[in-house]
């Protein structure tokens, strides 16, 4: 694109994103058509929608963010430096030890509790970055003011307020992402209404301050996308002179097993039956191509995000804060005591 359509593009961007949000008009045949199905078929008050529409925003920021070109894509080494850094490890050790019994008892789930930890600590660094946006004015600018993915985001819309009267909210209170995902493990509604759990039993669901339901919520997320308790997500591998014709890298599908992948020749240790899927896993190191073998957990992390960055990321933060809550050789008590 010739340099000065693109400044072009990012000037009409930033304009769009400095531009006051507006009141979304209840009154628009769209609106008033998405009102209509809600009544008819969820049984809400017209009325009651009418007025929560009333009171939200559509914002041009929000599409701006949507609408945005796409950063360049991170090599490996880049985006691990991203979230793999010695102050989210100390943040994941500080929540594993301030929040241990919630831990504990969402780990009881059969999810390695650093791996859970390590979801929220990529997400939103343990709940520091939620997002500042009402979840209201997210979704219905995406549904009604961006016609690209108006169908997925009334459907998010839907499901958002199905939420709010489950969990006896103000619609118009939830904050989130620019995409109106939510709370500590940001889930969108439908991942909210379909997994999230209430880890206390108190009655309600609250990922945005309760612990005991975020740790909960998101090992339900994993069992129920295909977490095997006590596997391994992924480990490091040797492709120096293996047979990798047909592979497709990139790929999350678990199309390999672990012994078909030794068969090529691929090196690497795993307790793991010959049977077991697996999937070859080449990053971009600082050096040269990285290898790992990606196994069932390594595919129900990329459930979460369907990124093999994402997923190895979360792996390589959630070893990190493992390693570094292990005692120490030095802190072990001496076989004999002293005389």
């Amino acid at each position: 694109m010739p340099r000065r359509l693109l400044i072009a593009l990012w000037a009409a961007l930033a304009a769009s994103a400095a531009a006051p949000a507006g009141a979304l008009d209840e009154q628009r045949e769209d609106v008033r058509a998405f009102v209509g199905e809600m009544a008819a078929r969820h049984g809400f008050a017209a009325a009651e929608l009418e007025r929560v529409f009333a009171e939200a925003q559509s914002r041009p920021s929000i599409i701006a963010a949507m609408s945005r070109p796409a950063e360049r894509a991170k090599p490996w080494y880049e985006y691990r430096a991203l979230f793999v850094t010695d102050r989210r490890v100390t943040r994941g050790v500080d929540t594993a030890r301030l929040q241990a019994d919630a831990l504990a008892a969402a780990a009881a789930r059969g999810v390695a509790p650093e791996v859970i930890l390590a979801i929220t600590g990529v997400e939103t660094m343990y709940g520091e970055n939620t997002g500042s946006h009402r979840v209201i004015d997210a979704l219905a600018t995406l549904a009604f003011d961006y016609p690209r993915r108006g169908a997925f985001f009334r459907g998010e819309l839907e499901q958002f307020l199905l939420m709010a009267r489950e969990e006896s909210l103000d619609p118009l209170a939830p904050t989130g992402s620019y995409a109106g995902a939510m709370g500590i493990p940001q889930f969108m509604p439908s991942s909210f209404r379909a997994y999230a759990v209430d880890g206390d039993e108190d009655g309600h669901r609250n990922l945005w301050a309760n612990w005991a339901d975020v740790f909960a919520s998101v090992a339900n997320y994993l069992v129920q996308h295909g977490w095997r308790s006590g596997e391994p997500v992924m480990v490091p591998a040797d492709a120096s002179g293996a047979d990798l014709a047909g592979l497709e890298f990139g790929e999350l599908a678990l199309t390999e097993t672990v012994e078909s992948l030794h068969r090529r020749g691929v090196r690497f240790e795993s307790a793991l039956p010959d049977d077991a899927p697996a999937v070859l896993l080449r990053l971009a190191g600082r050096d040269g191509p990285e290898y790992r073998v990606g196994f069932a957990n390594f595919y129900a992390i990329t459930r979460y995000n369907r990124s093999q960055l994402y997923a190895s990321a979360v792996s390589d933060l959630a070893e990190a804060i493992d390693a570094a809550t292990r005692p120490s050789p030095s802190d072990d008590p001496p076989a004999i005591a002293a005389p």
